[in-house]
């Protein structure tokens, strides 16, 4: 599988080379309820911010998965966010952790209230693996921007602090679960929030990074 999700990446880089496509990225969707549809305009922002700020050539639009898809080994990264619930049927329990296990890397990112479905569904792929929280020292906060105290909180629902999680595979982070931060709503339109423009830098920062690690920092 690994050698799969190789062979499809290469070819994704090579016809970026001859000017033919650009790499993509997409948004997780899955069954169950929950609004896998939200922060509609939070992956273009993160796109446009890491073409400028890493030269990356993303693609400018956000592509949507369906979780138990083979087009989930298309893309290096993917986006998972909403508030309700999520349900993985075991053949796409069995399709997401092939996809991670062959080198893909997978972003969920609770948008409140996500938390408790999340760690269940997870346990259908992973019944292994726990989520721990990720070192401050770990690359993934230390690529293009540092963050020295772990993953920045960018918005507030119960008095928690923001948590950086991570599945580990073989030492391998292959799943970054951002808890109590809300990144992808700080990558938001600017008026969707009103947040200051110094917490959307974070988390665009912060974005940026995963997008590296992901890329560059395996």
């Amino acid at each position: 599988m690994r050698i799969i999700f190789a062979f499809l990446f290469y070819l994704a880089t090579f016809s970026v080379t001859l000017g033919q496509a650009q790499l993509k990225i997409a948004k997780l969707k899955y069954n169950g309820g929950g609004d896998w549809y939200a922060n509609k305009t939070a992956l273009p922002n993160l796109i446009q911010f890491c073409n400028r700020e890493l030269l990356t050539q993303l693609h400018s639009d956000e592509e949507v998965v369906e979780v138990g898809s083979t087009d989930l080994f298309l893309y290096p990264y993917v986006y998972m966010t909403g508030h309700g619930n999520v349900v993985f049927s075991q053949k796409e329990a069995e399709n997401l952790r092939n996809y991670l296990l062959g080198g893909g890397f997978l972003h969920i990112d609770d948008n409140y209230g996500l938390d408790p479905f999340i760690r269940l569904e997870m346990k259908k792929v992973f019944p292994e693996l726990e989520f721990i929280d990720i070192p401050f020292e770990h690359p993934v906060y230390h690529q293009k921007f540092n963050f020295i105290d772990g993953i920045p909180k960018i918005h507030e629902h119960e008095g928690k602090p923001a948590q950086g999680l991570g599945l580990f595979y073989e030492g391998k982070l292959i799943c970054f679960y951002s808890y109590e931060s809300d990144l992808g709503n700080g990558w938001e339109d600017q008026h969707i929030y009103n947040d200051p423009e110094s917490i959307r830098q974070k988390a665009l920062q912060m974005g940026a990074n995963l997008i590296s690690f992901c890329f560059n920092g395996r």
